[in-house]
């Protein structure tokens, strides 16, 4: 008895905006031989019929949902999926892959948008940082301003370097040289210039990506943001709920945040601890709780304003607030330590090897602290900072309240505890990200990937 034949791979191939010219031998081939096409309707009108006599499927919106029933519909065809560019480049090869496993898959990638704009403006690519705000806030491009850098964003229509433009001019960036080059690779293609902070240019084609060189008013009135933890207690807007620079600085050392990772952030107050964990890279999540409401809205602006829009802020009090929320890979503290039940939850919601930080200034939670410390181990320490004041016609030391922290990793179980159910928790979320419950403000992480996919077929 012979076996089923196995399943044919789904190719997938990049297309630029140059269309079927563009195209190698190898990614023609697939095309003309492919029984089922699938692509937005910008893309499959690219393809002559004549080459490419295959159905044509343009995908639906929402687009993820109908991956796997598009590709359940014509199992057993030979199916070419179309993207713009490179596949894998915020593109449709994600869900692709995500759907049917990379094995499943034959991909044959054309030059990416940011590969055409740095061969046309002779940036090494390695040396410059992409931004996408495709179905993102344009506040993102903000974590990655500094004086100096080259940044491509790629846009998310013909309003975009305008709104990028009025980014930079509010935070101090107002002198940096935008290009702005449409549909890259086309037979149409285009380019226009200006300073950020005499941008006059009207919206042009929607196929965009925008160049920036950046460069930093020295006039601008606001501090100047640098890339470790430890951002001035001036770039946050508080009600005297903040974490102070110092004391900021060491606790995200201690935290010691991991690209990819997630960080339960309990006691928002302004913020700060989830936010410059979210700029130590770009795949850091974080969540934020905070019970009071106003605070809340304070730490979104913060997280708005400092680059990294996608802060998840849940407006709660903890222990409750923390149910629905994926696991964590690390956990700070900040406030509201004497909950009851609340140290036992988060120390039962890491996995082993999650870290836990804590910081307080009042006798009765360093008590606590002191307690847990003889139980879990780990470090206890005291963080005292002290500034130089005027002390008439001198100067003299004004201490800050002591902070003590206590920071531990959680063990890994013993061989009888080998099947404790954290493993999964720590596994799940991986996988379900940010699909918890939302607070007021939500991550645009899961509207993000959305977007990629939605858009691709948008931009070249």
């Amino acid at each position: 008895m012979s076996s089923a034949p196995p399943p044919l791979p789904v190719t997938v191939v990049g297309l630029g905006a140059d269309g079927w010219a563009g195209l190698a031998a190898t990614a023609r081939s697939a095309l003309g031989s492919a029984e089922v096409l699938i692509g937005g309707p910008r893309q499959l009108a690219l393809l002559p019929a004549a080459e490419c006599a295959g159905e044509r499927v343009a995908w639906p919106s929402p687009l993820r949902p109908a991956v796997p029933r598009l590709m359940a519909e014509h199992a057993g065809r030979r199916i070419a999926v179309l993207a713009s560019g490179d596949p894998l480049f915020y593109g449709i090869g994600r869900a692709l892959a995500q759907e049917l496993g990379p094995d499943a898959l034959r991909i044959l990638p054309h030059p990416s948008s940011v590969s055409y704009a740095c061969a046309r403006l002779g940036w090494p690519v390695e040396e410059t940082e992409v931004v996408t705000v495709v179905g993102r806030p344009v506040a993102r491009v903000a974590a990655a301003l500094h004086d100096g850098r080259r940044v491509l964003v790629l846009s998310a229509g013909a309003g975009s370097p305008g709104e990028i433009a009025a980014l930079l001019r509010e935070r101090g960036f107002g002198p940096s040289r935008m290009r702005v080059l449409e549909r890259l690779g086309a037979p149409q293609e285009d380019a226009y210039e200006g300073r950020a902070d005499a941008w006059e240019h009207p919206p042009g084609d929607p196929l965009n990506v925008v160049a920036v060189e950046c460069r930093r008013d020295p006039a601008h009135a606001g501090p100047r943001i640098g890339a470790t933890p430890g951002l001035p207690d001036g770039a946050y807007e508080h009600d005297g709920q903040l974490t102070k620079r110092h004391v900021r600085a060491a606790t995200l050392c201690a935290l010691a945040p991991a690209p990819g990772e997630l960080l339960w952030d309990i006691g928002g107050g302004s913020g700060s601890i989830g936010i410059e964990w979210m700029r130590t890279h770009p795949s850091c999540r974080a969540v934020t709780v905070e019970r009071v409401p106003e605070r809340a809205e304070r730490i979104a602006r913060n997280a708005a304003s400092l680059g990294v829009p996608g802060l998840r802020v849940v407006v709660g009090a903890a222990p409750e607030a923390l149910s629905a929320l994926p696991a964590p890979d690390a956990v700070f503290i900040g406030g509201g330590l004497t909950a009851p039940g609340l140290l036992d939850t988060v120390w039962s919601a890491l996995a082993p090897g999650g870290r836990l930080v804590v910081n307080t200034v009042t006798l009765e939670s360093e008590a606590v602290l002191a307690e847990r410390y003889r139980r879990h181990g780990g470090e206890l320490v005291k963080l005292a900072v002290a500034h130089a004041v005027p002390v008439g016609g001198f100067t003299g030391w004004r201490q800050a309240m002591a902070v003590t922290q206590w920071s531990v990793t959680k063990p890994a179980p013993s061989p009888a505890d080998a099947g404790d159910h954290h493993h999964g928790r720590h596994d799940e979320h991986h996988h379900h990200d940010n699909h918890g419950k939302h607070g007021k403000h939500g991550n645009h992480g899961d509207k993000a990937h959305k977007a990629d996919e939605a858009k691709e077929n948008e931009r070249s």
